[in-house]
């Protein structure tokens, strides 16, 4: 066969970096944003912060006097002057008394504390070194032998492992480098004097029974024990008093792990409407610097003509400067496309945003909102993706406003959010010692008039982080 050259036409879609820049944007929550304008700061040279812009509005701020409201002969103590001299944007910090220390560090002085040679110290230290933030110790001894090995040269057999680990076992918290759930409880049960029936009968399921325990076959271990109902519940009780986290007691007073969302929109309803704004705090105004436009300027001659020698220079500050001019056309553009989405949401949405109520939430997917505003599905994706909305009742991610429809017998559509709602409330009101199944769940639902099927019903219980009847069993 003869190779032959042959002329096709085809029409392909590619996308401009300038659009793939504009997209990545769209993405970005308010953190990010404000991050990725400073980043495009120090990268051009033509931007900068608008300063002036910023100012202006401070400056339209109005200035109140403390003399206003308190008189000179006002006997008011001076603290009940200062107490609301706070503005709503100030950011609340925890203060920490002491800096503190961690888990890790307690455990390293209390083990100065025990007569250990210098080779057993640095062997407990590293088995420290592997105890989780809960306080357990998640590798094997034998994983532990090989790592001593490879790492610090030491022939440490897991038998020696096991007398050290006892030692670490001792120190507090109590409970602290167990290997399972199990061994935790007991560890902490043998720290205290096993002196009545309670606790006797509490460590006796602990140590003998406690895989029925945890499946909650409660009617067979009562039978197997030979105990009443009033004598297991009291142990069980006293089980629920021991800590499953132990090193979670330990207090790291100089660490603030809680997670800070800074929400992408503001909804006001305080004067009886609902006011949305994108949250700009923080993300700074930007501007072209009017250096580089008058050095353009006095580049250029009156007839239009540029000398040889700042030809080149003129060039790079105009790539600049064109560069400047679009990233501010994209920011803009971000801000309108993401208040026309939210504004739509909004007033799809209007009877939730009300009050919160999450049965009054309307059936919403992606499309309904991109058939409103006229944007494609994927912009609306990349709108609500990882973005929050602060109202009165609390800050919402807008992912959570999307759930799929379904009818009742009536014919009346309904969100999956007034299901999950009914389902929640028939569980909290259970009877705990006959927890309601999935077929009871399924069968109350259908008498309401929601045709659901049993698959569906553990579906929506799962994403509710709610056990099977079994597990919610309570005597």
């Amino acid at each position: 066969m003869a190779n032959k050259l042959q002329q096709t036409i085809a029409l392909q879609t590619k996308i401009s970096p300038q659009q793939i820049q504009m997209i990545k944007l769209l993405e970005l929550p308010t953190v990010q944003l404000e991050e990725r304008i400073k980043r495009e700061i120090e990268d051009n040279i033509v931007l900068e912060e608008d300063v002036e812009a910023q100012q202006d509005g401070d400056n339209q701020q109005e200035k109140i006097s403390v003399d206003d409201y308190i008189g000179k002969e006002d006997d008011t103590p001076s603290y009940k002057a200062r107490i609301n001299n706070f503005s709503k944007d100030d950011k609340q910090r925890p203060v920490y008394i002491t800096e503190g220390r961690s888990l890790g560090e307690s455990l390293i002085e209390q083990l100065r504390f025990r007569s250990l040679t210098d080779e057993e110290f640095i062997v407990a230290a590293y088995i420290v070194g592997s105890i989780d933030d809960d306080g357990y110790l998640r590798r094997d001894l034998q994983s532990l032998s090989d790592d001593l090995a490879f790492t610090r040269g030491m022939e440490v057999t897991t038998v020696e492992l096991e007398r050290i680990l006892a030692i670490i076992h001792s120190l507090e918290p109590a409970g602290i480098g167990a290997r399972s759930l199990q061994e935790c409880l007991l560890l902490q049960m043998r720290r205290e004097p096993i002196d009545s029936p309670t606790k006797r009968l509490a460590y006796k399921i602990l140590n003998s029974y406690f895989e029925p325990f945890t499946k909650k076959h409660y009617e067979k271990l009562m039978a197997r024990l030979g105990i009443d109902e009033e004598s297991f519940r009291a142990a069980i009780e006293h089980i629920r008093s021991l800590s499953p986290k132990p090193g979670n007691l330990y207090s790291e007073g100089g660490i603030d792990a809680t997670p800070y969302i800074v929400p992408d929109f503001l909804l006001d309803t305080s004067d009886g409407t609902m006011r949305l704004t994108l949250n700009s705090a923080g993300v700074p105004d930007v501007r072209i610097s009017r250096r580089y436009r008058d050095m353009i300027r006095d580049m250029v001659a009156p007839d239009g003509t540029v000398k040889a020698e700042d030809r080149e220079a003129l060039q790079f500050v105009k790539s600049k400067i064109d560069s400047a001019k679009w990233f501010i056309s994209a920011i803009k553009q971000r801000h309108d496309t993401l208040m026309r989405t939210m504004q739509t949401i909004l007033d799809f949405q209007r009877e939730y945003f009300v009050d919160g109520d999450k049965s009054r939430l309307r059936p919403m997917i992606l499309k309904d909102i991109a058939d409103l505003t006229g944007l494609d599905v994927s912009t609306i994706s990349r709108v609500v993706n990882s973005k929050y909305i602060q109202t009165p009742f609390g800050i919402i991610l807008l992912k959570s406003l999307f759930s799929e429809g379904m009818q009742t017998s009536s014919g009346e559509e309904v969100s999956s959010h007034e299901i999950k709602k009914i389902l929640q409330d028939c569980i909290d009101n259970e009877d705990k010692r006959h927890p309601l199944t999935d077929e009871n769940l399924m069968d109350i639902l259908n008498d309401k008039g929601y045709r659901i099927a049993r698959r569906t019903v553990a579906k929506y219980r799962e994403m509710l982080d709610i056990p099977v009847a079994r597990m919610r069993k309570q005597i």
